[in-house]
């Protein structure tokens, strides 16, 4: 058969993740994956176009996307104290943060529909890739931006603070973990198939644990300029059991999100299976 084109982005967590299933280091039963390579929210906007037919999305693009895609169960960023941050140049107060500029990493991120839970007010919303967010503050473009991503080891260095690690937010006001991505597919897809890619993805990320080095090379090519340390700190923070299988826990994460996305009628009600 023809390769299916995989969405992901050049983070460490997804190269880490797809670099056996990827280079056949795992066997693969035939089936061949060409990789695309993009930020989160451009995969996001590919997902809305129906592009890809298996795909790293953001949880808050998925909610609108129930339609068309399914979720795996396998190679997510999904967990605990993994959430965005808002930061800025200086402490800001609730009164400030609701009338500052905000840079945000995409109108679809996890991070974005976070930040609208946490403060429904702040409407100056500037979205710009994820890497340059802490440039625009550093230079007052923005008051104030969101980060994701490997910029949560690299801001302090820059003096800039936190103003709210919106992941604490949502673990408190949730009593869930926090779904930042996940890997969906199409839902047209042949279901024997859906489940082959699903399990694929779950040995791909049992390899990359089992022999660590193997995808060193891989990770580092796309991590652009990144520190061997941070690209490590990445990988810790964002790759763990839940990348393994959402399991019964991660399940009920991603729908207590999907529900808060009902209820402040940001999606519309959801009535088809989310779950692969």
């Amino acid at each position: 058969m023809s390769s299916i084109r995989l969405g992901l982005s050049p983070c460490p967590n997804d190269t880490f993740i797809f670099d056996a299933l990827l280079h056949q280091k795992i066997d693969t039963r035939g089936l061949k994956f060409e990789p695309v390579f993009a930020d989160v929210e451009e995969l996001n906007a590919m997902a809305f176009r129906a592009e890809l037919e298996v795909s790293k999305l953001s949880y808050h693009a998925l909610a609108l996307l129930t339609k068309e895609y399914q979720i795996l169960n396998s190679g997510g960023a999904l967990g605990r104290g993994v959430g965005p941050l808002l930061i800025a140049k200086k402490a800001l107060s609730e009164a400030e943060i609701k009338q500052a500029r905000i840079a945000i990493p995409g109108k679809h991120t996890t991070a974005n529909f976070l930040l609208s839970l946490a403060y429904p007010a702040a409407q100056q919303k500037e979205a710009m890739l994820f890497s340059e967010i802490e440039s625009a503050v550093l230079d007052g473009s923005v008051e104030a931006g969101l980060i994701i991503h490997e910029n949560r080891f690299t801001y302090q260095e820059k003096g800039l603070v936190k103003l709210m690690d919106l992941g604490e937010y949502w673990e408190e006001v949730s009593g869930s973990l926090i779904p930042l991505g996940g890997i969906a597919v199409k839902r047209s897809m042949e279901p024997e198939m859906k489940t082959a890619i699903d399990q694929l993805i779950r040995e791909s990320v049992a390899y990359a644990f089992k022999e660590p080095a193997a995808s060193r090379d891989f990770v580092q090519k796309h991590a652009q300029e990144m520190d061997v340390k941070v690209t490590q700190q990445h990988i810790d923070l964002y790759v763990n059991q839940y990348s393994l299988d959402l399991g019964e826990e991660g399940r009920k994460a991603v729908q207590t999100l999907f529900k808060q996305a009902e209820a402040k009628q940001i999606i519309q009600k959801i009535t088809k299976p989310i779950f692969v």
